[in-house]
């Protein structure tokens, strides 16, 4: 299966089918045995990607949506969570851009919402805040083409009544943003910080390890060896003293 799957994948065979084969061949009978398979598939899968996402440059945004969805997909099934929510992210941006001209490639601000939660509970802190921005920029567009259409609808009385219920739903919505983007920020901005402290206390011990103590003295074994001796080179000296006294005064008598 694996050789399978890797020939649908170099033979640009983007559907269910090459899925379908790739979930055979994650099938393991041991723990050992899917773990080696699922890493020997991450690595074909980032390595092929790259010259995939090159191939699709010059195609139009729905056949390159077809193929990030594929991408997405796969990288899901292996257990990379890294590269599904990159490719998830460009895929959402492309959307975003075309958009513009292709109205039903717009992305609701529920979609960057769920990707934002998704993102956070991964460990992607930056990418999570980024997300909530372009959920707010999704009400603020629906907003304003919300009060253009207002503006020529006849039906005044059922319009405002319709006008109070979305500006409470989207007044919530944008709280609820606010919150997990500062929520998203606030751990960013933690673990930077947790980040820098381990980088400077391994740096202070790397430093402490090499330098020698402006303090530095002799260990206290060979300053108590030191004192040993010359107290017996002092006793010596009292006893020499003494004997030379007392031969002096043999010699007087």
């Amino acid at each position: 299966m694996s050789e399978i799957f890797r020939s649908l994948v170099l033979n640009r065979r983007f559907d269910d089918v090459t899925l379908r084969v790739l979930e055979s061949a994650l099938v393991s009978k041991d723990v050992k045995s899917s773990i080696e398979v699922r890493s020997g598939f991450r690595q074909f899968m980032r390595s092929e990607s790259l010259s995939v996402l090159r191939e699709t440059a010059e195609k139009n945004a729905e056949e390159k949506l077809l193929v990030l969805e594929f991408l997405v997909r796969a990288f899901a099934l292996v257990g990379d969570v890294e590269s599904c929510l990159a490719l998830r992210y460009e895929a959402l941006l492309l959307r975003d851009i075309k958009s513009s001209t292709n109205p039903w490639l717009q992305v609701s601000y529920t979609e960057w919402l769920n990707f934002a939660h998704q993102s956070r509970d991964s460990g992607f802190y930056s990418v999570a805040g980024k997300a909530c921005e372009h959920a707010l920029d999704c009400i603020k567009r629906k907003s304003t083409e919300d009060r253009k259409t207002d503006e020529v609808n006849v039906m005044k009385k059922s319009t405002e009544d319709l006008k109070t219920d979305e500006v409470l739903e989207s007044v919530q919505a944008i709280e609820k943003i606010k919150r997990l983007k500062d929520c998203a920020m606030a751990s960013a901005s933690s673990h930077s910080v947790q980040a820098q402290t381990a980088d400077y206390l391994k740096k202070r011990l790397k430093e402490k390890s090499t330098e020698r103590p402006l303090d530095f003295k002799e260990p206290k074994c060979v300053v108590a060896s030191t004192l040993f001796r010359n107290g017996i080179r002092r006793r010596n000296l009292r006893k020499l003293n003494t004997s030379r006294s007392l031969l002096g005064m043999t010699n007087e008598s």
